[in-house]
């Protein structure tokens, strides 16, 4: 290892160190950009010390849950992983998972290294890196002040996959995005998909970010859709179809809350509240299988494993069972609105929405959003809060779904769990979720009998 790449880690570390005994934040941003200053090369010097495979994991929706169950597969198999685990996913966060993980000489002792990437730092990140595979598991709309339409994502995670044309890549093959992004490339590439309806109405929406064939320009016809794009599609001009995936889940079905499906003709029995874990489930045995990995322990630890990821929580405060899920763009939101209507019992709802650099400052895609589904979803109360409560209020106005709206989220959810239904959902995007998490673990410890 270079003097240069050891002298790096160690100021690395000592940022870490400093920040969290001056309790100025959780240290896993800042040490990736001193460990940078310090030596621009020390993302590749570090990778290089995998001992067998790197993963890099993107895709609007999905990548977050995906690259854990990756880890906790890989994990569970014996293996020590590197994973980004706050989704720190740019790329100083993506260094500091890498610095951090070192011992004391600056070295280190891992198998795997389980990534997940932004799409914007894709770019950037990937050539460094060098994944031995990239897995995409789709291309949406998401943060329109950030990535701008759909188009600027898939030329930017195009950019990235073939600047690595050694890495094999993991596609979600329901996608055409994705599909034609692999078909356009050099890279070698493993296909999954699911090839019977698992989605609701309500999941489905109208919600489309592209139906035209990329090679022709001609409209696509689709047999069924999933949800978004996302569906058995062909085109009618130059013959572009949906193909046959290498990797497939059959025989889903969802009974008590969770779903039973089968991958490789072994039956799964899931913890998996929404179908969209279907997919992530399956995306992370595509990527496994793509490399070889051991998957003997895969179904095991599937259902043992705890979906929420800090992103769908549940809590009990007053005696009320509250969930807390996070939506962040039209196709997420749009899955949390069939969570909520598969639930028949009254409920309550609070919907956070803020607008930080985090969040994307332009909402707009709220109107993206088929919320007039709500108006069914035998909700008692809905409460709209956040900075843009008022913005969140107006949609659901032209939906004619009554709501109210709070200046105190707090005080909300104490009145809600106290005088409510006794089900309250919570449902924010990104920048309230680690804040509204603090909040009602709190409540919950606070109201404990």
């Amino acid at each position: 290892m270079r003097l240069r790449s050891k002298l790096a880690v160690f100021a690395a570390k000592f940022t870490s160190a400093a920040i969290k005994k001056l309790h100025m934040g959780s240290g896993v941003t800042l040490p990736g950009l001193v460990a940078r200053l310090v030596d621009p090369k020390i993302l590749p010097e570090m990778s290089a010390q995998v001992g067998k495979k790197t993963i890099a994991t993107m895709g609007t929706n999905g990548k977050t849950t995906t690259n854990s169950l990756l880890c906790k597969v890989l994990e569970d198999a014996g293996h020590t992983v590197i994973i980004n685990r706050t989704g720190a996913n740019m790329l100083n966060g993506i260094i500091s998972a890498f610095v951090l993980s070192t011992d004391r000489h600056g070295l280190l002792h891992a198998d795997y290294a389980c990534i997940e990437v932004d799409e914007i730092a894709s770019v950037r990140v990937l050539p460094q890196l060098s994944p031995d595979c990239a897995l995409l598991t789709n291309i949406s709309r998401d943060q329109l002040d950030r990535f701008g339409e759909v188009d600027v994502t898939y030329n930017l995670v195009k950019t990235a996959i073939h600047g690595v044309p050694k890495t094999k890549v993991v596609i979600n093959c329901d996608d055409v995005l994705s599909y034609t992004l692999a078909t356009e490339g050099g890279n070698p590439y493993v296909t999954y998909g699911i090839s019977e309806q698992i989605f609701d109405d309500f999941s489905r929406s109208e919600i489309r970010e592209s139906i035209f064939c990329r090679h022709c320009g001609k409209k696509l016809e689709y047999e069924f859709f999933h949800y978004g794009q996302l569906g058995i599609y062909r085109c009618p001009n130059c013959g572009l179809s949906h193909p046959t995936p290498d990797y497939t889940a059959s025989e889903v079905s969802f009974h008590d809350g969770v779903y039973d499906f089968s991958i490789d003709g072994t039956t799964i029995h899931s913890s998996a509240r929404s179908p969209y874990n279907v997919y992530n489930t399956l995306s992370a045995y595509a990527a496994l299988k793509a490399l070889d990995a051991d998957t003997s322990g895969f179904k095991d630890t599937i259902e043992r494993f705890d979906y929420g990821n800090n992103r769908e929580s549940i809590f009990t405060i007053n005696g009320t069972r509250v969930q807390l899920h996070l939506a962040k763009n039209p196709i997420g939101f749009q899955q949390k609105i069939s969570l909520v209507l598969k639930d028949p019992r009254p409920k309550d709802v609070i919907i956070q929405i803020n607008d930080t650099y985090q969040d994307g400052e332009d909402i707009s895609w709220l109107w993206d959003v088929d919320f007039q589904y709500l108006a069914d979803a035998n909700a008692k109360t809905i409460l709209t809060a956040g900075t843009r409560k008022h913005d969140m209020g107006l949609r659901l106005k032209y939906e004619d779904v009554p709501c109210g709206s709070t200046n105190d989220l707090r005080a909300s959810i104490l009145d809600l769990t106290e005088n409510g239904t006794k089900n309250l959902y919570v449902i924010v995007n990104y920048s309230g979720l680690y804040r509204t998490n603090h909040l009602l673990g709190a409540l919950q410890e606070e109201t404990r009998p």
